[in-house]
């Protein structure tokens, strides 16, 4: 005879957050099932949607119990945007400056030409 398994939730349907690993026996004889948690997804950056190097992968629990120096990194945009992105905006942010001052400088030597 087929001895019973004991779920160990209530919830009987095969649903995503129902996953079962493997049937137990029990020392006391019973055939138990364990149950899986859900997996956490990677923190992406916001930019390209590449994986934030750094920080952990946990469930929005798991986030909550972790202090932040583990949620964030130590840069600009910390724990929201990846190292290549943070670059790129710094250097864009310098160039739109050089750009600024450039045509400042031209405007600014255009007159003088024009009177010689």
């Amino acid at each position: 005879m087929v001895q019973r398994v004991c779920l160990r939730k209530r919830n009987p349907y095969s649903t995503y957050s129902n996953k079962r690993r493997q049937i137990i026996r029990t020392p006391g004889g019973k055939l138990i099932v364990h149950h899986l948690k859900k997996v956490g997804t990677v923190p992406k950056c916001g930019d390209c949607g590449d994986h934030i190097q750094g920080v952990p992968i946990l469930r929005p629990k798991g986030y909550m119990r972790v202090s932040k120096s583990q949620k964030t990194v130590s840069r600009a945009y910390g724990g929201s945007r990846c190292g290549t992105c943070v670059r790129q905006r710094i250097m864009r942010a310098f160039l739109i400056e050089e750009a600024k001052i450039v045509k400042k400088v031209i405007k600014s030597q255009a007159p003088k030409a024009g009177r010689d």
